[in-house]
């Protein structure tokens, strides 16, 4: 159900906001509203101007939450607000001498990576690094060569020039090396080594010692950096984990906080002339239960003073949703949201999936030994982990064990129980003009019409209830559309049962009528609201459309009702997929079953039949049922802060 909404404008002090929220606002739920959008006509407001302070340090501790392993599981201590943001100013001084060493560690290990890069093919050289590099009368250079061409250069040119290559080490690809040329001829043997594709590579002046003691000590270097990079993790690590409780609790107590002080960006605040004595205005929605307790808490208080709406001066908005329903009902409001949820004066459908959609799951998939197995995993999911979609399965299972027990199957074996209905591989009956045909066929559509029935009252209901003619009186779904179709319903039931049907022109009433009040349903509506133009301009171009509207609304009634098929289709593709499973186990011959198989078919079916069942049967909630009443175009109910939750400032 719906619960019932007050509309709230309460005012005050502007310097008692704080107080007014900490003291009562804390003890209700409220959704607001911009109070500068709900009092358009009054005059001299202006925005409730204030920079949150607590801002800063909430993002800081937040931060801090994000890193913890499992911070939910924490429960907070009390802490005011001076208190933890003393705590945030003490997380952020240590946790940045941690991360100031080792921002200095990863910068100087991205230089070593470097270093140990250039310097790694050269550990062949036997000299000193420092000594090549400050060489005044003899060019170096050192850098790699691809090996086609170093062979070439090898073979046809190196002993025309004077120069030295001394080779260093080599790979797949290349040779790396250091040459040396006097400086009088280094342009030209520059030129030849370019030539042949040598690959210049530059050596910092930052080595010592030979070039495989300068390995030796940036690699010693390079593992003491990563071991200070994991005592630094360590030590970060430990440090989340023994301040996690002040972490937590510093959080729960700013967040409160800010959210109390954010209250200000919904306010509204008086422009007096001499700006003494500004009061805050805050508009908003409480239940009505709620509202009257609010009244009753401010009653003694002269700072605070709070206009409640009646019948008399309605809000002009439409109130938000908030859906209460009672706890087996609960789970299924999941579906409803993701359809929409209702409006403010629309029926709330939460019981009424709850009922149809465990009921047809159950009767699509009947099986007392299965059924139990979704119940009872259902409700352990939705008490371990509060699960919405485990409570609906939970729910599903208890139908699925009743039918179980009317279709006289557990586990697919259909001898062992006794079927209190009937068994829906085999029973079937004769249908006037039809034939024979499976009983749970006939049921199914019997069923499924009278849900059809059903939603076409609770879209009246909604239409008196937002004062819309058309939808209450000539729609497809209106009194029009409920007395064709139930006409309907009622002769295929008297068709089955073997009644004569009634006289012709009682039928011509039943199904001419209505259909003549949906064909014309715009100008009736006009004529019954007393408008000026009933027809519309264009006439051709109405009938013509209201004929094939009304072709489409016929089709839709066939194509609805045939639709519930899928229940007794997949009641009999139930038994027969465990039918099949028992065949494979040796079952029905006799002997003695392979129990494997039959444990691994039960977990197959119950998996995937289970899964296409529950999307099917939601199909049907939200094309064969919603569709017909219902619009889900309502605005959930968003309270600035939950009932109790207080700053501890």
């Amino acid at each position: 159900m719906i619960e019932k909404m007050k509309f709230l404008s309460i005012t005050g002090p502007k310097a008692d906001i704080d107080r007014m929220t900490e003291t009562y606002l804390s003890k209700y739920e409220i959704h607001l509203e911009n109070a500068l959008s709900e009092l358009t006509e009054v005059a001299n407001l202006s925005p409730f101007l204030e920079i949150n302070p607590y801002r800063e340090a909430l993002t800081s501790i937040n931060s801090f939450y994000e890193q913890l392993e499992d911070p939910e599981s924490i429960t907070p201590k009390k802490m005011d607000t001076e208190t933890a943001v003393s705590v945030v100013r003490r997380l952020q001084k240590e946790s940045g001498h941690l991360a100031d060493v080792r921002q200095k560690l990863k910068a100087e290990h991205a230089e070593m990576l470097d270093s140990l890069k250039i310097i790694r093919p050269f550990q062949n050289l036997n000299y000193d690094i420092s000594e090549i590099l400050n060489f005044s009368y003899i060019h170096y250079r050192f850098g790699r060569i691809e090996k086609q061409y170093f062979q070439k250069f090898e073979k046809y040119i190196y002993d025309t020039l004077d120069t030295l290559f001394i080779k260093c080490s080599d790979n797949e690809q290349y040779i790396y090396g250091v040459y040396f040329v006097p400086k009088h001829q280094a342009h030209k043997v520059h030129a030849v080594y370019s030539s042949m594709h040598f690959e210049q590579i530059f050596v910092p002046d930052c080595y010592t010692g030979t070039a495989r003691e300068a390995f030796s000590k940036l690699e010693q270097r390079h593992k003491e950096i990563h071991a200070g990079l994991d005592a630094n993790q360590k030590a970060a690590d430990s440090f989340l984990k023994d301040n996690c409780q002040d972490i937590v609790s510093a959080k729960a107590a700013l967040d409160a906080c800010s959210s109390s002080f954010d209250i200000r960006k919904l306010a509204a605040c008086t422009r007096t002339r001499d700006e003494v004595n500004p009061f805050y205005i805050l508009c908003g929605w409480m239940t009505e239960k709620d509202a009257l307790a609010f009244q009753e808490d401010i009653r003694d208080d002269d700072k605070i003073f709070c206009l409640m709406e009646d019948e008399e001066s309605p809000a002009k908005k439409t109130p938000p949703t908030k859906l209460h329903n009672p706890k087996l009902f609960r789970p299924f409001e999941m579906y409803v949201k993701m359809y929409g949820l209702p409006a403010y004066n629309e029926l709330d459908p939460t019981w009424f999936v709850a009922i149809t959609y465990s009921l047809i799951f159950g009767a699509m998939f009947g099986d007392v030994g299965q059924g139990l197995i979704l119940f009872l995993g259902g409700l352990f999911l939705y008490k371990k982990k509060h699960m919405d979609l485990a409570g609906i399965i939970s729910c599903a299972g208890v139908f699925s064990t009743f039918f179980g027990f009317m279709y006289g199957s557990i586990f697919g074996f259909e001898e062992i129980l006794h079927a209190i209905w009937l068994k829906p591989m085999k029973a079937m009956m004769d249908v006037p003009l039809v034939g024979r045909l499976n009983a749970v066929f006939v049921i199914a559509i019997g069923f499924g019409m009278l849900l059809i029935l059903i939603c076409m009252v609770f879209n009246i209901i909604n239409a008196v209830r937002n004062h819309d003619t058309e939808r209450t009186w000539f729609d497809s779904n209106a009194v029009a559309g409920l007395v064709f179709y139930g006409s309907i319903a009622l002769s295929a039931v008297l068709l089955v049962s073997g009644k004569k049907l009634p006289a012709a022109a009682v039928l011509a009433v039943m199904f001419g009528v209505p259909l003549i009040l949906m064909f014309l349903k715009e100008p009736l509506t006009n004529l019954v609201e007393k408008k000026k133009q009933i027809l519309p301009e264009q006439k051709g171009m109405f009938f013509v459309q209201s004929f094939f509207e009304l072709f489409e609304v016929l089709l839709s009634y066939l194509s609805n009702t045939l639709s519930f098929l899928r229940i007794g289709a997949f009641a009999v593709s139930h038994a027969a997929m465990m039918e099949v499973v028992l065949m494979l186990a040796g079952a029905t011959e006799g002997g003695s079953p392979n129990w494997i198989v039959i444990v691994l078919g039960n977990i197959f079916v119950c998996s995937m039949e289970g899964l296409i069942v529950g999307i099917q049967v939601l199909r049907l909630e939200y094309y064969e049922i919603f569709s017909r009443f219902y619009a889900g175009n309502g605005r959930e109910f968003l309270p600035f802060k939950k009932k109790g939750q207080k700053a501890n400032a």
